[in-house]
């Protein structure tokens, strides 16, 4: 009788709790997406569709592959890059998320240039 009480206990323990965790794991890889002008970055506007990225920044267009390693690392490449820069791959590490925005880290190539800022999630 206490065995069956105490399973009865458990089971109404694991069935009472409920996560605050929502896997929003995927809500940054499609969408309409903005860095704000500043800390050295212009205002860009992103859309991000399967495997492209349109950026939009300026009077500038461009459009660039993204491959997706985890939820928090993804690459970028130019498909027509009109300079010797813009043929290295772009590394993006995801630090931080919030809840429409995130916090990055870019890498160029195999340079030690790094930069670090924010997207924001518009749509």
């Amino acid at each position: 009788m206490k065995n069956i009480i105490y399973l009865l206990f458990g089971i109404l323990i694991l069935t009472s709790c409920k996560s605050e965790f929502e896997d929003n794991s995927n809500k940054f890889k499609e969408g309409i997406f903005e860095i704000p002008a500043g800390d050295n970055f212009v205002k860009e506007t992103i859309i991000r569709k399967d495997s492209i990225q349109i950026s939009k920044y300026g009077d500038n267009i461009d459009t660039l592959s993204i491959k997706w390693k985890n939820n928090f690392f993804y690459t970028l490449k130019y498909i027509n890059p009109k300079n010797s820069l813009q043929e290295d791959p772009m590394y993006i590490q995801i630090n931080k998320i919030n809840e429409d925005s995130y916090d990055f880290t870019v890498k160029i190539g195999f340079s030690k240039f790094t930069k670090k800022g924010t997207i924001y999630k518009v749509k």
